[in-house]
């Protein structure tokens, strides 16, 4: 090829105003992988850059490219929309995009914005064929996976294969990005009590598995219904040890929609942290019943393994919520999984969803009556219908969301109170969280300003071992 072939990846900031940084792993992997592929690329890494409307237009109009690629959850619709225009005003290019705003809502996607195609589901490997057409001007219907408009209809290609073994994928190439700053920002994303002093961390998070084999009714994901997937233990160790000897790292988050699902598994890792002498202090996901009566020794291990907190969500401890949730959990299992981490010293963290259609006073004291009895502080949020669930059919099919854009356009965190499905008023929800959480906090001992009893993020979880 003669023309020079150069591709943007725009790396979108969902909480411009946070000073928390969370690298982007997804991201990662799209960029590495086409590092690898040979492609000319830059980065514009707008987490980091944080820049103006006014700065980011001078940045689009003087880039030079000839394709954008770029991603996000679906709640950061509105900042996709406001680049692709950014990116059509000045340069007719097609402009790629993944992961759940793509897979989520392909139909609003290409019709109310300037996007071109779309990415569904797993992109490592879709995108580089993609890219691979697009540079070769060979027809992008060969390209499985992916989503465009054809005469003015969206079109689908054939469906893509996962990527069974993710031992497959290859490691994140870290120097693509200003790693420094992302080890220096991202350690404020994690909960106390710190193992060691909070200026000794340097914490980055690690993507150990894919998929999740549950399907919680307001939950949607990129990989939601696919097989569940998991690294080999041998493959996550040999990407820690790079990261300890290039960087420093001495803590990781694994972040998952589910780190450890099988016991055996927990144990291999276990093991072999142990066993190969990692000195890593690490979290991960769970779910509540993952630790019964019966494991306290296993609990034990992952302590001396490194695990410093185990995140699961309880949602709610109204058994007629979970059902409609399917949340598949049982509150006395939640209750005894979080004595036993308190007992070992793992930090036990937990989420609670408030204001399903079920939800009454009545349920909603329950929920924080157990978190308290637990001695736990819950990161609660709002119920925030996301396209793709039930539960966002069911918001359209109660007149809750009128305007599918105009909702997507609004959509933020979980703590923003968008819809209410309840027969409670907006307010009282309000009070009796805040009343609640102020209660807990106070309990707890945590010292919380009221404006940070609901946030997104780590809260602080004291060590209530006896």
């Amino acid at each position: 090829m003669n023309e020079r072939f150069k591709v943007l990846l725009i790396n979108i900031s969902l909480r411009p105003k946070s000073e928390r940084l969370f690298f982007p792993i997804g991201f990662a992997y799209i960029a590495t992988a086409i590092s690898r592929a040979g492609f000319e690329f830059e980065i514009l890494d707008l987490d980091i850059l944080r820049l103006s409307d006014a700065e980011l237009e001078i940045q689009i109009k003087n880039a030079k490219f000839n394709v954008v690629a770029m991603g996000c959850i679906v709640t950061g619709y509105k900042y996709i929309k406001k680049i692709c225009e950014l990116i059509k005003k000045y340069h007719d290019i097609p402009i790629i995009i993944g992961n759940s705003v793509a897979t989520s809502i392909p139909h609003i996607l290409l019709n109310k914005t300037e996007a071109d195609i779309g990415v569904i589901g797993e992109g490592d490997i879709t995108v580089v064929e993609l890219l691979s057409a697009l540079r070769d001007k060979t027809p992008i219907e060969d390209v499985k996976g992916i989503f465009f408009k054809n005469k003015g209809k969206v079109v689908f290609t054939e469906e893509r294969e996962l990527i069974n073994s993710l031992d497959d994928i290859p490691i994140i190439n870290y120097d693509l990005f200003d790693i420094d700053v992302y080890l220096e920002r991202f350690k404020l994303s994690i909960s106390e009590p710190y193992p060691m002093e909070f200026d000794k961390i340097k914490a980055l998070p690690i993507n150990t598995a894919r998929g999740c084999p549950f399907q919680c009714t307001f939950c949607f994901h990129v990989f939601k219904g696919k097989k569940y997937r998991h690294r080999s233990v041998e493959n996550l160790i040999n990407e820690i040890v790079i990261l300890k000897e290039k960087y420093g790292l001495n803590y990781v988050q694994f972040a998952d929609e589910l780190s450890l699902f099988s016991k055996k598994h927990a144990e291999n890792l276990a093991d072999n942290f142990i066993k190969k002498k990692l000195n890593i202090f690490w979290t991960a996901d769970c779910r509540a019943g993952f630790i019964k009566e019966n494991d306290i020794e296993l609990a034990k291990k992952l302590k001396l393994a490194g695990c410093v907190s185990l995140e699961y969500s309880l949602e709610s401890a109204d058994e007629t919520i979970l059902k409609a949730m399917d949340k598949q959990i049982k509150i006395h299992d939640f209750e005894v999984q979080t004595k036993i981490l308190h007992e070992v010293g793992i930090n036990p963290g937990t989420s609670i969803v408030i204001g399903y259609p079920q939800e009454t006073p009545e349920t909603l004291q329950k929920t924080f009556d157990c978190c308290l009895k637990c001695k736990i502080y819950p990161s609660a949020g709002y119920l925030l219908p996301q396209p793709g669930t039930p539960i966002y059919n069911i918001a359209i099919e109660m007149g809750l969301i009128k305007d599918e854009e105009e909702y997507l356009l609004k959509m933020g965190d979980r703590q923003d109170f968008i819809i209410n499905f309840t027969k409670m008023s907006q307010e009282d929800i309000e009070s009796i969280t805040k009343k609640n959480l102020k209660k807990i906090s106070k309990t707890l001992n945590l010292g919380l300003k009221e404006e940070n009893l609901i946030k997104t993020g780590h809260y602080i979880q004291k060590d209530f071992r006896k």
